[in-house]
């Protein structure tokens, strides 16, 4: 009779420790809805370093319209503006999906340059346009992965290319190699690689 007792007792421990253990499901375009809004705290004078007055809530596409001319020049060739404006919205997605708290502030990115530099209400026509001409696309593995890309000034009337195939965008490389006829698309794989442009239904 113990030595029934025992075997059962076995069984149930095999049983239970084969169980398949419930996975967190992934956060890829396709499981995970597109952000209608981002939290952004706004330190004092767009200081990295200024300490956080309160946070704003913005409307995805606005907050990316309110980024553009600000880590872009409005003024450069449309193809280095619509690889920014893919990689703002990426970068931003990323963080609205890994919200941080900061001296008691809750937020997805802050106004400065420790994540992307944000002045309200300063899109102009020019880098509006190309947010909503790239706003149904994502850039992203094709699993679908929402992966920040990440991006630096890097030096200018240079493709920069030891940023090539880092997973990070040289600002003034997409310029200059706008200005070279370079597609955005080109831009994008070349500081991108392995990713993919997709369209977010």
């Amino acid at each position: 009779m113990k030595r029934a007792t025992l075997l059962a007792s076995l069984i149930a421990l095999t049983v239970w420790w084969t169980a398949p253990v419930a996975r967190v499901q992934a956060q890829t375009i396709y499981t995970t809805k597109e952000p209608t809004v981002v939290r952004v705290a706004i330190r004092a004078y767009n200081n990295p370093r200024g300490s956080i007055l309160w946070v704003q809530t913005v409307g995805f596409q606005e907050y990316c319209s309110d980024v553009l001319p600000n880590e872009w020049m409005p003024g450069w060739p449309v193809e280095s503006l619509k690889a920014g404006a893919v990689a703002i919205k990426m970068f931003a997605w990323y963080h609205t999906l890994h919200p941080v708290t900061i001296d008691g502030f809750t937020f997805d990115v802050d106004n400065t340059t420790n994540f992307q530099e944000f002045k309200y209400m300063t899109g102009t026509p020019a880098t509006n346009a190309v947010i909503r001409e790239m706003w149904p696309y994502a850039f992203t593995t094709p699993n679908g992965d929402i992966n920040q890309l990440d991006y630096r000034a890097g030096f200018p009337l240079s493709a920069n290319w030891f940023f090539g195939g880092s997973q990070m965008m040289s600002q003034w490389g997409s310029q200059y190699l706008a200005t070279q006829g370079w597609t955005y698309l080109r831009i994008l794989n070349f500081y991108y690689p392995g990713k993919f442009l997709l369209y977010v239904p």
